[in-house]
């Protein structure tokens, strides 16, 4: 059994590892201040091809699988989970599902565009009566034409007021329920598409989360994803990989976290030697270590399994769940041994708790997990 990364997948780690601490860490506190969208990293990372992650060449990708993409997204994620976000909501919820489900003219004409940061995707699933339940969602799809007009409100959308496009699902038949669900690639400035509230969010506030309307939104047939009533199995399929990266998102975090108080820890004087040498400091650090290195080995064995084309559900959810809580456990502890200077905002530690919270949340909450895990125990037994 192998625990060690290939020399490319080193390479990967040690180039973003560099490129995060040089390029997003000096600006992740501003833009967490300032609630602003880092239009100017999009370029860098794609420079480096980060956008690109998990995509074959022939589509502009720079190639690798789930282990990579996980790579990247913790890297970047352990100075700035907010970029973090962009880039796994554009390449893992909008460039992997076409790139997975779409035709070979749709993965050529939507996927190099993802791949070369030339635009952004938005994956539009969550409406406000649909959020743990998707099968439940308001947003119709009527025939006209040669396509499709869309009516409904999405919410929580990430990227959505940058995307240059927007995966939307939408049910072209309430009565069929989750058998009724499309899956439809709106370009932006189709007429009919506007953005509405922005959402004013605790943590990740680098990265937009807004609401999408469609109103008499046409949607022309060749822009389907699937067939209709695919839509459903394309969303959860897409939901079961993304939990992956989420949870190298959490990993991210509680690195990133547990770095700085090592550190300080290290550092800080109290009594006449550093605080590292008391053993309440080293419980914590050791409690901390120990859960970091248990949600990397699950994040690392579900990614695995995904690249291997092996059932991976089970092992995506254990994966999120756990590196989720972790990640907020992390960071709570890490605030507490910087003690009154992690509750200020000079110090990142009270953004990296605020960051942290979200991954119990999106991408299905840990509540969600725990069902899906114990229902794959159950098809097992």
């Amino acid at each position: 059994m192998d625990f060690s990364l290939t020399e490319e997948q080193k390479m990967l780690k040690a180039m973003v590892t560099d490129f995060a601490s040089k390029e997003l860490e000096p600006i992740a506190a501003q833009i967490d201040e300032e609630s602003r969208f880092p239009a100017e990293s999009i370029p860098k990372m794609a420079g480096l091809g980060l956008l690109g992650v998990g995509f074959p060449e022939e589509y502009g990708g720079s190639g690798g699988g789930a282990t990579e993409f996980c790579l990247a997204i913790e890297e970047v994620s352990r100075v700035c989970a907010a970029t973090g976000a962009i880039l796994l909501a554009s390449s893992g919820l909008v460039g992997i599902p076409i790139y997975m489900h779409g035709n070979e003219e749709q993965k050529k004409r939507f996927v190099p565009p993802i791949a070369s940061g030339e635009m952004l995707g938005a994956f539009a699933l969550t409406e406000a009566g649909a959020g743990s339940d998707p099968a439940s969602l308001e947003t119709t799809a009527a025939r006209k034409d040669n396509g499709y007009v869309l009516n409904g409100t999405k919410i929580f959308i990430t990227n959505g007021a940058e995307a240059g496009i927007v995966l939307v699902f939408a049910t072209v038949d309430k009565s069929l329920r989750h058998k009724g669900i499309a899956a439809f690639i709106a370009e932006k400035d189709t007429p009919g598409l506007s953005v509405g509230k922005h959402e004013h969010k605790m943590g990740i506030r680098g990265s937009s989360t807004v609401e999408l309307v469609f109103e008499d939104c046409f949607v022309p047939e060749e822009n389907r994803l699937g067939d209709e009533g695919d839509g459903f199995k394309i969303a959860i399929n897409t939901i079961d990989a993304s939990r992956v990266v989420v949870a190298a998102q959490a990993l991210g975090i509680a690195q990133g976290a547990f770095d700085r108080a090592l550190a300080y820890a290290k550092e800080r004087q109290q009594f006449g030697q550093p605080i590292i040498n008391f053993q309440a400091i080293q419980w914590m650090l050791a409690d901390m270590a120990t859960q970091i290195d248990a949600a990397r080995l699950l994040i690392y064995r579900a990614a695995y399994l995904q690249d291997q084309g092996q059932p991976f559900i089970k092992e995506a959810s254990m994966a999120k769940v756990y590196a989720a809580e972790t990640a907020s456990f992390v960071a709570n502890k890490a605030v507490q041994i910087f003690g009154g200077y992690g509750y200020i905002k000079e110090y990142p530690l009270e953004r990296f708790l605020r960051d942290a919270k979200i991954t119990e949340i999106y991408e299905g909450t840990s509540e969600m997990q725990r069902m899906t895990i114990a229902r794959q125990l159950m098809k097992e037994g």
